[in-house]
């Protein structure tokens, strides 16, 4: 059974810390409260967190709340799933994806 694990708010000010320099792969969803497909991908995002307890770690960029980092990434549409490892950005996925797609391409950095 997955571990309850939950994905960490992270903002412009904690974004270095808690993503770039983080030992593990993360996964960072940029997401806004208003946007329906984020809201479809939550639970996902929720449910991979826990598949990959103590694996990666799982962070979530309100932009509406955070506008340094977006812009940094270029994240022009939301929802927008980048995969950070060793601080360096190494896959992202535009949109609504699948479950399975998601875990496909956090498999392939682990």
């Amino acid at each position: 059974m997955a571990t309850e694990v939950h994905p960490v708010e992270v903002t412009d000010s904690d974004f270095e810390q808690s993503v770039l320099k983080s030992s593990t792969p993360v996964v960072v969803d940029f997401w806004a409260p208003w946007c329906a497909p984020c809201r479809r991908m939550a639970p996902i995002f929720e449910d991979l967190a826990g598949e990959y307890a103590g694996r990666v770690q799982f962070a979530k960029v309100n932009v509406d709340e955070a506008q340094q980092v977006p812009a940094q990434y270029s994240t022009f549409s939301i929802p927008t799933l980048i995969v950070f490892k060793d601080g360096q950005e190494v896959d992202r996925i535009v949109g609504l994806t699948s479950k399975e797609r998601l875990a496909a391409v956090i498999d392939s950095v682990l």
